[in-house]
């Protein structure tokens, strides 16, 4: 690459690859079995869940946990439920649902790709709710501490978004950049490594240390809003720089469906951390 994109960093030369591995098509008897590849992007999802159950885990050896440790592990088992099923159908309906509805067998299709975070966050709400009424606990604080660990799988799921070269940003209009395969060849923002920064390691250092180092967990939805605000400008600012889905564009005044989605989460945001005062647990309860 010469002239005005020398110093763009071509995205092939990095070796990266959506697979970790690929097993060929083999026979037991006359079924024809495979061929199975391990993603990547399987992995993020198995990392973000495994380690945020052992984070959460943790979370609850501080004073006035609202569940056992028996009743999270039960929880997470829903929680993963909810963010397939609520991350699918938020991108069928939020992103791609002209084509899903011409082809409605293509929504089981989890393996092509395809899931909203927002989806993820409102399937996730609704397996809080359902399992804290189920067991007669607070579900703003359920969802605090789930709060906490969201950001985990945010970061695994974002870099395997860049590893598979995918949702990537916008030309930057400069030297700088990084050239994705099947684009025109211009400098792009590497915004999932934005989103993997911004909504994973950000958010998660900042509601650790409200966690640990405040009263933050006492006030029911406070994490919450937290997260959910946060992610929601985090998110907001990020889609500046990322490259608006190709089957929708941009929207009315210039923003991008994931902008759209935001604006709701910041003002939900907002509300629970100036309510939260009000829903305080004692410390000595």
């Amino acid at each position: 690459m010469t002239g005005a994109f020398q110093i763009a960093l071509d995205f092939q030369s990095l070796g990266l690859r959506p697979e970790l591995f690929t097993l060929p098509a083999f026979s037991i008897g006359d079924v024809e079995l495979g061929p199975f590849a391990l993603r990547w992007y399987s992995l993020a999802y198995i990392a973000g869940i495994l380690l945020g159950w052992a984070y959460l885990r943790r979370m609850l050896r501080a004073p006035q946990p609202p569940m056992t440790v028996e009743q999270a592990d039960d929880f997470v088992t829903w929680a993963t439920l909810g963010i397939i099923a609520g991350g699918r159908l938020g991108y069928v309906l939020f992103y791609n649902f002209q084509n899903y509805a011409a082809h409605p067998a293509e929504i089981f299709k989890l393996w092509d790709g395809g899931m909203s975070f927002h989806g993820g966050a409102i399937g996730m709400a609704l397996a809080i709710l359902w399992f804290a009424g189920r067991n007669r606990i607070n579900a703003l604080r359920v969802g605090d501490y789930v709060a906490c660990v969201v950001p985990i799988g945010q970061c695994f799921g974002r870099l395997a978004n860049f590893v598979n070269g995918e949702l990537y940003g916008r030309i930057t209009g400069t030297e700088w950049g990084i050239i994705f395969p099947g684009t025109n060849g211009m400098p792009r923002h590497p915004s999932q490594l934005y989103e993997a920064f911004g909504e994973g390691v950000v958010l998660l250092l900042v509601l650790a240390w409200l966690f640990w180092r405040t009263d933050a967990r006492l006030r029911p939805g406070l994490l919450s809003g937290v997260f959910i605000g946060g992610f929601g400008i985090v998110r907001f600012v990020i889609e500046f720089f990322r490259e608006p889905d190709a089957q929708i564009g941009f929207l009315q005044f210039g923003l991008t469906m994931g902008q759209w989605l935001c604006l709701p989460m910041i003002l939900i945001g907002a509300l629970m951390i100036l309510t939260s005062g009000r829903r305080r647990v004692s410390a000595s309860a």
